[in-house]
């Protein structure tokens, strides 16, 4: 993954990470600086930590088939508001209810994408 790629993926994550602020009650995004660090935070998370995760996890993402993904996703943004003073999620559904909300923010982004350095998922 290019510097262009990582630097598109922080900027995606912080547009859905405002959003969820914004239509979840449960996620508080205090400052805009706040925003800024927890989408560079869940990039970097993203980046080593979720495939780590999803490897320990792999014997219930099968059993689950896929929806477990889910909850490695909440965790990971769990973690990032851990990380972030200012960015505050409260209760593990929020959770869920964000990740899927930054997940779609992805996939959207991913589709308007024109450079394909910058596409996660290759769209055929």
């Amino acid at each position: 993954m290019g510097a262009n790629a990582i630097v598109y993926r922080i900027f995606v994550n912080i547009i859905g990470i405002g959003l969820s602020g914004i239509l979840f009650k449960h996620v508080v995004v205090s400052s805009f600086l706040a925003l800024v660090l927890s989408g560079i935070v869940l990039s970097v998370l993203n980046l080593f930590l979720k495939p780590i995760l999803f490897l320990a996890t792999l014997p219930l993402q099968i059993l689950s088939f896929g929806i477990f993904y889910l909850i490695t996703n909440a965790i990971i943004l769990k973690l990032t508001s851990a990380f972030i003073d200012g960015f505050y999620i409260d209760g593990f559904w929020a959770a869920i209810g964000a990740s899927i909300l930054i997940g779609l923010v992805n996939i959207i982004f991913d589709l308007l994408a024109t450079n394909d350095e910058l596409r996660y998922y290759r769209w055929k």
